[in-house]
């Protein structure tokens, strides 16, 4: 009789690294991608003259294209193979890559970046999988921590990288950069890697992954405008919130009558799936706020440049990194995967829990960077466990789906959360300047802080108060004074005579004579006595300013740093409810994984 081998195929050892090493060149190439083009970005704008409304469309069209369609991409590696689907995102990358740099003009790049998020989709998408197909689930912890590690070295090298070849070469190299690593993916994978594809067979359903895009693309897009480009009540808003909605249930209906579906609900039945799920999609949105606004406190309180801020996130890219790799060992040493996470949620709620307590202005980088050590170590195990349990509940033959959901449910859920996070800290930023700053603004220091409320709640716009520029500015201009009055009123330089009796304060006995530019005997002692009398002025004036300029830089940094301590405020209630999720999460053994056999059936 045939039968169908529950037990994983077997590989040798050299296939499994030689398919390990090609999956993680693949996987570096997608997420260096996310982070060495944002360097380029300004010289990007600057040299196709974008407009300022297409300028997030870099980022957007990237994201929009990759998230929507990870299921479907998922769900095609099921059906014909994790290499023929990893390799076609990697062809179809490079290729997006190569049409980037040779882009004449926003709506070439923003189509090619669209492009070429299809392809990060069928990678992301594909990746973690390939580790459910090789590796048995005792296996898998051992090496999780690699791609924990990809992503970390991708967000520590890619800012150097595109700043060194956009500097020195031209911002274009930031996509071709992408060939060679994709050649030497591509050939690991030609050579090496075993075909990976179920021997079940099936079909896509293309009206569900249809109801799909309509679901996710109109809610990412919705997310992403609002609230700089469209008020959350607008129509446009609002339409496409309503679109969404109709879109998911018609894409539920369908996935339920379905005998092919995109995302099997049937999964969902699975508690531990389903709860595994949702706590990865609270993390998603603890993860990326942390990213997005500390960079903010470091430019706005701190006062350190965009470039030194972002790279100051290495420390967390570090952590994670660091608690990748700890948990995987970890889990694989005593066998359960919720001690672990919960262990690591608890590292991550003290971190929330000493940013929310202890931030302040007059912060050091050194206290900045332990604390974003502390928040990566926390992180790091959230990105790859969840993945992993979520594989370890589906049967062998869906492990592509249940992958790539939990990669979108992440992603979906980093979206949803600085949407939101966005919001309440432009709302909260408003408050905190109207209530401490403007009234401590001088009436001559108030066109610096227009609009400054309302800037992007990315920060894009915000370039901190530098109280010391300012303040070498002011006296420069006060010196610039003193030299005007002795000239005018010492020298009798005519120019300077002139000049000076355009001052409003100048008494009118003097303005006359000074606007002649000639001065009699029996005037100068006056004059001197003007002088000196305008000096002791200048002196008092610049105290006052001095003292003025050093309240609004104290208001300034207070009323954002109790702004970014109210985002982590929300963060740590994010965090709260990911460990009680979690902590519903049953403990789930090591064990062999039902579905069939991915190769030749075998006879018993």
């Amino acid at each position: 009789m045939t039968q169908v081998s529950t037990q994983p195929p077997a590989y040798t050892q050299q296939q499994k690294m030689a398919t390990l090493i090609g999956v993680l060149l693949a996987l570096f190439l997608a997420a260096l991608d996310q982070t060495v083009v944002s360097t380029a970005t300004p010289e990007i704008i600057k040299e196709l003259n974008f407009k300022t409304s297409w300028i997030t469309w870099l980022t957007t069209a990237y994201l929009v294209t990759s998230t929507a369609t990870l299921p479907i991409w998922g769900k095609l590696s099921d059906l014909y193979g994790r290499r023929r689907i990893i390799m076609t995102g990697v062809v179809l990358f490079t290729l997006a890559s190569m049409l980037c740099g040779l882009a004449q003009d926003p709506t070439q790049l923003v189509l090619y970046r669209a492009l070429q998020g299809l392809g990060s989709a069928a990678i992301f998408s594909t990746a973690f999988a390939v580790v459910g197909d090789i590796f048995t689930a005792q296996e898998r912890p051992k090496y999780q921590g690699f791609f924990g590690a990809v992503f970390g070295l991708s967000s520590v090298v890619g800012p150097y990288a595109g700043g060194l070849l956009t500097d020195y070469i031209s911002w274009r190299w930031v996509f071709y950069i992408n060939v060679p690593i994709a050649i030497i993916a591509l050939w690991f994978m030609i050579t090496k890697m075993p075909p990976l594809k179920s021997s079940r067979g099936g079909k896509i359903d293309y009206v569900g992954g249809m109801f799909l895009i309509v679901a996710v693309v109109p809610l990412l897009l919705a997310l992403t405008l609002a609230p700089d480009t469209y008020a959350w009540g607008s129509t446009q808003i609002l339409g496409m919130f309503g679109l969404s909605l109709v879109s998911l249930i018609l894409f539920i209906w369908q996935e339920r009558r379905t005998g092919e579906p995109i995302v099997d609900l049937k999964l969902f039945q699975n508690r531990t799936y389903t709860i595994t799920a949702l706590a990865a999609f609270l993390l998603g949105a603890a993860f990326l706020g942390t990213i997005v606004f500390l960079p903010l406190f470091m430019v706005n309180v701190l006062g350190v440049s965009a470039t030194r801020a972002g790279a100051a996130l290495t420390p967390l890219t570090l952590g994670v990194v660091a608690g990748n790799i700890l948990s995987g060992q970890l889990v694989a040493r005593i066998g359960k995967y919720k001690p672990v996470l919960l262990g690591s949620l608890v590292i991550l709620l003290a971190g929330y829990l000493i940013l929310v307590f202890t931030l302040h202005p007059d912060e050091t980088q050194g206290s900045i960077i332990a604390k974003l050590v502390l928040l990566g170590i926390g992180l790091g195990p959230s990105i790859p466990l969840y993945t992993q349990l979520m594989i370890n509940t589906a049967p062998r033959d869906k492990i592509g789906m249940a992958s790539s959901s939990a990669t979108f449910l992440r992603q979906m859920g980093s979206t949803i959360g600085v949407a939101v996070l966005g919001t309440v800290f432009a709302s909260s930023l408003t408050h905190q300047f109207e209530t401490k700053v403007v009234p401590v603004v001088p009436k001559e220091m108030q066109s610096m802080f227009a609009g400054q409320q309302s800037k992007s709640s990315e920060g894009n716009a915000a370039t901190g108060f530098n109280e010391k520029k300012i303040l070498t500015d002011t006296q420069k201009k006060f010196a610039e004074q003193r030299t005007l009055v002795k000239e005018a009123l010492i020298d009798n330089k005519p120019e300077a005579m002139k000049e000076f009796a355009k001052n409003p304060e100048v008494p009118a006995a003097f303005r006359q004579t000074l606007a002649s530019g000639e001065v009699s005997p029996q005037a100068k002692p006056f004059l001197k006595t003007a002088y000196d009398n305008a000096l002791k002025k200048l002196d008092e004036v610049e105290k006052t300013a001095t003292t003025g300029i050093h309240k609004v830089s104290v208001a300034y940094k207070t009323a954002w740093t109790d702004a970014i301590r109210g985002i982590f405020e929300v963060g740590l209630i994010v965090v709260i409810l990911g460990m009680i999720v979690t902590a519903l999460i049953p403990e789930v053994p090591f064990k062999k994984q039902e579905g069939p056999r991915q190769g030749p059936p075998v006879m018993e």
